[in-house]
């Protein structure tokens, strides 16, 4: 009876060793390349990390600028957002893929607003056809529900020369559309 114990608890202890050798093994499966393939993944996803935070900082440091701006109406306040926004996008290269989309939209808008706002016609003009570019069939929408895309046009001379009947179609804000009224009826005079 005693002998029957001690060599069930051999048996229980022999299995468990066993089981502890093999699930241990189970885990140094793989060859040497698999470890380095490993530790490059986290490399890349450490510098994906880098990327990404490094941009949402650089865009919370244009919000900054563009709350200061909005609250003094100063244009260099505009010009630097924007030009903070752009080295945003231009830093982030090749990792576009990290950041979302909707995230990257926002920043372009802000930075083709800002330009504007700055007097940088231009330099909004040619964020506005990135913007574009880099999102075909896309657009963002200001909190009364006008268009993103269809105001940039329309105050960017986007689009066709407007009739005072046709800006009622537009999808932009009020206000925009009284000054373009405003500008199109002193263009005729």
């Amino acid at each position: 009876m005693v002998q029957q114990r001690n060599a069930k608890k051999f048996v229980s202890r022999a299995a468990c060793a066993l089981a502890l050798t093999l699930s241990l093994g189970a885990c140094f499966l793989g060859t040497d390349n698999d470890a380095a393939e490993g530790i490059g993944f986290r490399q890349a996803r450490f510098e994906e990390m880098k990327i990404i935070r490094e941009y949402r900082a650089g865009s919370v440091e244009a919000m900054e600028l563009d709350k200061k701006a909005l609250a003094s109406g100063s244009a260099g306040t505009y010009l630097a957002s924007a030009q903070v926004l752009d080295r945003c996008e231009s830093d982030l290269g090749p990792g576009t893929a990290s950041v979302s989309k909707d995230e990257r939209m926002r920043t372009y808008a802000l930075s083709v607003q800002n330009y504007l706002k700055g007097g940088e016609v231009a330099k909004a003009r040619e964020n506005f056809d990135k913007f574009r570019a880099a999102f075909p069939n896309n657009d963002l929408y200001y909190a009364d529900g006008s268009s993103f895309i269809s105001t940039m046009e329309a105050l960017l001379g986007r689009t066709e020369p407007w009739t005072f009947g046709e800006f009622a179609n537009l999808n932009v804000n009020n206000s925009v559309k009284s000054e373009m009224r405003r500008v199109h009826y002193w263009k005729d005079k």
